[in-house]
C-alpha cells in the first residue's frame, strides 16, 4: 500500500466522484480508478459503492476514510514536529468551540495565541459539540472546547470553567424583568432551542424530565445566530449558558435571566488519546487554561466561573 492510494482515496471520498477528484488532483480518472482497484485489491474489501451519481464509501471505505485522514494528518505534522524540537514553539493548531463559545471566547483568545505564541498558526473552528467530537476521534481536529453531559470515551480532558443556564427573551418594555426564573416557568414560555444532538439540550431536556415539565418548543436551531435571530424576531424565548449579549447583534433587545436553582454546564478542552498533540497544540492548550482564568478573574461573564477544587 502507497501513500498515493490513501491521497487519492481521500480525495475521492470528498469529491463525491472520480471526475470531480480527477479535476481537483489532475490525475487521469482512468488512473484513478486503477489505483482505487489496486487498493481494493490489497485490502480485499470493495471500498466504494459506485453510481451514476458518483460514489459513496462503503463500511469498509468508510472506516479506511477515518484512518487514512488521521494518517495523512500526521505524516503532514512531521516537518514541524521535526523542525521545532527546540526553541520557539510553532506549527498548526486547530481549535474547534461551539458558537456559543466562539462569539465571546474566540476572538480574544486568538489575540492572546498571537501574542503570546507568534510562530503558531491558530485555526478556529466553529461547529455543534457532535461535529467536534467526530472531528477530534477521526483526529481532523487537535482541540476542542466541549460542554459534555457524560465523559466521551477516547478523550483526553481538562476542564476550564463552568457556565450557568440562561432564559433568553425580548426585553420587555417598563420595569425590568425578574432576578431568576424557575424551571416551570421558562417551560411554559415558547422556546426555541437548539436541535438534538446537542448536548445543553440534553442536558436540559433531563431536567425537564425530572421536574414532570413538558416544554413547548416551538422552533429549534442548530447554531446561536439562528437561535438569537428567532429570539429577537418574537419566535419565543431561548435557554443557552450565555448571560452577556454586548458582543452580539441586537444585544439591545435582549435579556438574560438566570434559571433557577441553577444549572450548570462544565467546558473541558479535550483531545484525542490515540494521537498525541505536536509541541504547539500541547502550548496552545496550556496558554487557553491559563486565558480562561484570567479571563474569568477579569472580566466575569455573568454566570461563568472557575471549577471549583
Amino acid at each position: 500500500m502507497q501513500l498515493r492510494h490513501l491521497r487519492y482515496f481521500v480525495k475521492i471520498v470528498e469529491a463525491g466522484s472520480f471526475s470531480r477528484a480527477a479535476t481537483t488532483i489532475f490525475v487521469a480518472q482512468p488512473a484513478l480508478s486503477q489505483q482505487i482497484a489496486e487498493l481494493e485489491e490489497e485490502l480485499g474489501v470493495s471500498l466504494l459503492h459506485r453510481s451514476a451519481r458518483g460514489v459513496r464509501p462503503t463500511a469498509a471505505g468508510d472506516a479506511l476514510y477515518r484512518e487514512a485522514v488521521a494518517i495523512l494528518r500526521q505524516i503532514e505534522k512531521l516537518p514541524e514536529i521535526v523542525r521545532f524540537t527546540g526553541g520557539e514553539v510553532a506549527g498548526s493548531v486547530s481549535l474547534g468551540m461551539s458558537s456559543t463559545l466562539a462569539s465571546f471566547l474566540a476572538g480574544d483568545f486568538m489575540k492572546a495565541c498571537k501574542t503570546a505564541l507568534p510562530m503558531v498558526n491558530l485555526s478556529v473552528v466553529t461547529e455543534d459539540s457532535l461535529s467536534l467530537k467526530a472531528r477530534i476521534a477521526a483526529r481532523t481536529l487537535d482541540l476542542a472546547i466541549l460542554f459534555e453531559e457524560a465523559p466521551t470515551p477516547g478523550l483526553i480532558r481538562q476542564p476550564l470553567f463552568r457556565q450557568r443556564l440562561y432564559l433568553v427573551e425580548r426585553k420587555r418594555s417598563g420595569r425590568g424583568g425578574p432576578k431568576s426564573i424557575s424551571l416551570a416557568q421558562a417551560g411554559a414560555r415558547p422556546l426555541v432551542l437548539p436541535s438534538q444532538p446537542n448536548a445543553m439540550r440534553s442536558l436540559l431536556d433531563s431536567h425537564f424530565a425530572a421536574a414532570g415539565i413538558r416544554p413547548e418548543v416551538v422552533a429549534e436551531a442548530n447554531m446561536l445566530h439562528g437561535i438569537l435571530s428567532a429570539v429577537q424576531s418574537g419566535v419565543g424565548a431561548t435557554v443557552i449558558p450565555m448571560g452577556d449579549f454586548t458582543v452580539a447583534t441586537g444585544s439591545g433587545s435582549l435579556a438574560a435571566t438566570p434559571i433557577e436553582p441553577a444549572i450548570h454546564q462544565t467546558a473541558q478542552v479535550v483531545s484525542s488519546d490515540g494521537a498525541s498533540l505536536t509541541r504547539a497544540g500541547e502550548a496552545v492548550r496550556d496558554l487557553l487554561g491559563a486565558f480562561v482564568r484570567r479571563f474569568l478573574d477579569e472580566k466575569a461573564p455573568p454566570g461563568m466561573a472557575h471549577i471549583e477544587a
